[in-house]
């Protein structure tokens, strides 16, 4: 057995599917980054898209991977990564959900993405998604043993436009079902920011589509968010810092509002 030997769709060339940062941190939240990535397996040759495409918003929540580190760091919280793109496999979908691997993304076609037999579903199932969301229940679990209360907080952007349309949301607060008194707390807290534009349930709208929260938080009985950050908010490192701060300030006063104190590393 060599060390180039596969080990189903991924190599020994090819990264974990899930970066965990600050895996011990004390606060009262666990961060997720369900499209937080854009690596490809090697085996998928770049999903036969540009570079240019996999640097765009079809293929990776622009600014997520920062904003979840830094927000890590503010509020000694776990942050749970996902490397792969989403066009790999979007974590953030059931996997009976035909969308989970989508042949195309803002009209821009996803050639290794087309006609896919089941077992190549499987194989991007089997090393991308169910490591992901298995990370994603040791770190409750393990936090649960300890007597940590925890909010799962959803970090996503999004494209300041889609298919010619204007966005003109700052932030979107999305949450639908279950526990949803700290969401709505976080969306309250963000409306009275002066000129600040907030979705509620905008630009997207949490549904039986998304799959994270429901399936981790929801059905859990925890309460939880998912915040959506517009991209052109986040492309610096400045505006990345201001939003980290803001975010850390808003989520910890929500969740003394509803009762769980949070440990803060400020």
């Amino acid at each position: 057995m060599t060390s180039e030997e596969e080990r189903g769709l991924l190599t020994s060339r090819d990264a974990g599917p899930v970066d965990i940062v600050n895996r011990d941190g004390r606060g009262g939240f666990l961060l997720l980054g369900d499209h937080a990535g854009n690596a490809v397996p090697e085996q998928l040759e770049g999903l036969g898209l540009s570079k240019a495409d996999m640097m765009s918003h079809i293929a990776l929540d622009l600014g997520v991977a920062d904003i979840g580190r830094l927000l890590a760091r503010v509020l000694d919280a776990p942050f749970a990564a996902q490397r792969y793109s989403r066009l790999v496999i979007d974590c953030n979908r059931a996997l009976s959900d035909d969308e989970a691997i989508t042949p195309m993304s803002d009209r821009v076609i996803i050639p290794r993405n087309s006609c896919l037999q089941p077992a190549e579903r499987e194989a991007r199932a089997e090393a991308i998604y169910r490591p992901y969301h298995r990370a994603i229940a040791d770190l409750l679990d393990e936090r649960s043993l300890r007597n940590r209360p925890t909010i799962p907080v959803s970090l996503h952007s999004f494209t300041p436009t889609l298919a010619g349309d204007a966005r003109p949301w700052h932030i979107g607060v999305l949450y639908g079902g279950g526990d949803e008194r700290f969401a709505t707390e976080v969306l309250h807290a963000l409306r009275l920011e002066d000129g600040l534009i907030v979705g509620d349930n905008r630009p997207y709208q949490f549904d039986d589509t998304d799959f994270t929260v429901p399936y981790h938080a929801i059905a859990a009985g925890l309460p939880y968010v998912e915040i959506e950050l517009r991209q052109d908010e986040i492309a610096t490192s400045d505006q990345q810092a201001h939003w980290a701060t803001l975010l850390a300030q808003i989520l910890t006063s929500a969740a003394q509002k509803i009762g769980i104190q949070s440990t803060s590393a400020q």
